[in-house]
């Protein structure tokens, strides 16, 4: 497991690095290059893990606090990055290589503040569908897009919509997860 050679902390009321963060990781040290947004950065592993390739990074999260942890493992790491508050794209501009997103992808049972890191509205798709329909205009010509599904959200149906390849699955007794990856 990638992260595991990491330093990274865990930060109240920011989302662990898991199963699904390791999965991801794995296709970013495979395949991210050049400019990259890790979107939904969270504890900022998959951003740290690009850097560490030598990436030009980008971290971005809607929670402050988990911009702030991500700033606090990147140093940990000794990596270095752009930190920057943002709801999916609203606040950024630029454009990238590659985007890596580990989206909340279950499905909610609430509002509750503690569950917005897992939640992912209705059917667990909200976030995924709204990043899908978003991404586009912040690629450069030469990209490649990682996202973390899970057959929970009916993975399938994205390799179909967006022509994606899946580039890293995990079966686990509770779901199967996939990253990705697409144009």
């Amino acid at each position: 497991m990638i992260h595991e050679h990491l330093a990274i902390k865990g930060c109240e009321g920011v989302y662990d690095p898991l199963e699904d963060s390791s999965l991801l990781a794995e296709a970013v040290e495979n395949i991210a290059f050049g400019k990259v947004l890790d979107l939904g950065t969270g504890s900022g592993i998959q951003g740290i893990v690009a850097a560490k390739k030598g990436c030009d990074v980008t971290f971005a999260d809607i929670d402050p606090e988990a911009v702030e942890c991500a700033k606090m493992n990147a140093k940990l790491n000794g990596v270095f990055g752009k930190f920057i508050v943002s709801d999916m794209f609203d606040n950024i501009e630029e454009k990238f290589n590659t985007i890596v997103f580990n989206p909340p992808y279950l499905e909610s049972i609430g509002e509750d503040e503690e569950e917005l890191a897992l939640s992912g509205g209705r059917k667990g798709r909200t976030l995924i569908d709204r990043f899908i329909d978003s991404y586009r205009g912040h690629l450069l010509d030469n990209h490649a897009v990682l996202l973390v599904e899970s057959d929970i959200n009916c993975y399938e149906k994205d390799v179909i919509r967006l022509g994606a390849k899946i580039v890293a699955q995990r079966k686990f007794f509770f779901e199967e997860l996939v990253v990705l990856r697409f144009e």
